[in-house]
């Protein structure tokens, strides 16, 4: 069934709920694809391990960032690996363990005879009888309603499909879709430990803050929210008909003004403006970046911008809420970012004038 069907098709249940725990319409999930396969501890729990070491550690020295698995961690991996041997079909290319969470990649070489959830609903029973022989208080699921605790007790509740035992229901994945992308998953995971010190040690930095209020704009921010109070904020828009050669001559204008000191502030959607905000991100300039995709609870920043907000070199805005799917972002959207930032430069800059002055004037 084609999206578009299974939409006009489907009965009305309400508003669809943020979930990291969608299946991708019309995929055949028997054929050969290669997925990355995120499973969460029920409640958030970090029965599986802890992180030692430092996030500025090298990682060939005793210091380095690592998972200190639990024997019930363990557990978990070995029934993990154990997903090749029960299925020749599917290789198992990688796995990180977290406190409260893993991360695995599989690749299914050749079609299989069930669905890779068939697969990970074994996977999942596997780690729950170890779960029950590990931990006393396994039976019982902390995050479930007492009523539901006592019934599962008493063996007269029905499945629970809200709550899972070791692992919450059901699971995320991520399908390898380009050429490189098995690499920067590999990358990925490999880092994962590091990027959680790094979260621990700057936690205001890396708290998703909502209903940020600047003049008459609400914002969910991740970042160093005080370059929103530095002197000089300075937006970047530029035309998309702008030639290479005027493209260079906006990177060349904005970096004298980055290093004076100017925050630039774009959304970045123009080849002008992506251009000038990665040669000032470079360069480790101050940037307060517009997406148009909010955040979940738990969102981070990726890659090297992680790295830019523990520095405290960079600020994400996002004026509307996250979605999962992915969309092309609209015309409208594009005006609107480019307009936010226009007001942040003038509103900040006005207010951080004002207080100068204030200031000044109790000092007289």
């Amino acid at each position: 069934m084609d999206k578009e069907t299974y939409e006009n098709q489907k009965a009305f249940a309400g508003e669809k709920v943020p979930t990291m725990h969608r299946r991708m319409l019309d995929h055949d999930y028997q054929e050969r694809q290669m997925y990355m396969i995120t499973m969460v501890t029920e409640g958030r729990r970090p029965l599986l391990g802890q992180i030692v070491g430092r996030s500025d550690a090298s990682p060939d020295t005793p210091d380095a960032p690592r998972t200190e698995p639990t024997e019930l961690g363990r557990s978990v991996e070995r029934c993990w690996h154990e997903i090749a041997v029960r299925y020749p079909q599917i290789e198992v290319m990688a796995f990180q363990l977290m406190p409260d969470h893993f991360h695995g990649i599989l690749f299914v070489k050749e079609r299989i005879e069930k669905p890779l959830g068939k697969v990970l609903l074994g996977f999942k029973q596997g780690c729950n009888k170890a779960f029950r022989a590990l931990v006393p208080s396994a039976p019982s699921v902390p995050s479930v309603p007492s009523v539901a605790v006592s019934q599962q007790q008493t063996g007269q509740a029905k499945a629970d499909r809200k709550h899972g035992l070791l692992f919450e229901p059901n699971y995320n994945d991520k399908l390898l879709l380009q050429k490189g992308q098995l690499k920067r998953w590999n990358e990925y995971l490999r880092d994962n430990p590091r990027r959680l010190l790094m979260k621990r040690e700057h936690p205001d930095l890396f708290r998703v803050q909502r209903g940020l209020t600047v003049g008459n704009m609400s914002f969910s921010a991740i970042g160093n929210r005080f370059l929103l109070q530095r002197p000089v904020l300075m937006q970047v828009q530029c035309s998309r008909r702008l030639t290479e050669a005027e493209i260079q001559e906006r990177v060349d204008y904005f970096m004298k003004a980055a290093a004076r000191g100017a925050v630039l502030v774009s959304p970045s959607i123009s080849p002008g403006e992506k251009a000038v905000m990665r040669a000032a991100f470079e360069q480790g300039f101050p940037l307060i970046y517009l997406q148009e995709n909010g955040f979940t609870d738990l969102a981070k920043p990726g890659g090297q911008r992680m790295e830019a907000c523990a520095r405290g070199q960079l600020l994400i805005l996002a004026p509307w809420e996250h979605h999962n799917e992915r969309t092309t972002i609209s015309r409208n959207q594009c005006l609107s970012l480019n307009e936010m930032a226009r007001s942040l430069c003038s509103v900040c800059c006005c207010t951080t004038a004002t207080n100068r002055t204030a200031t000044n004037e109790e000092g007289v």
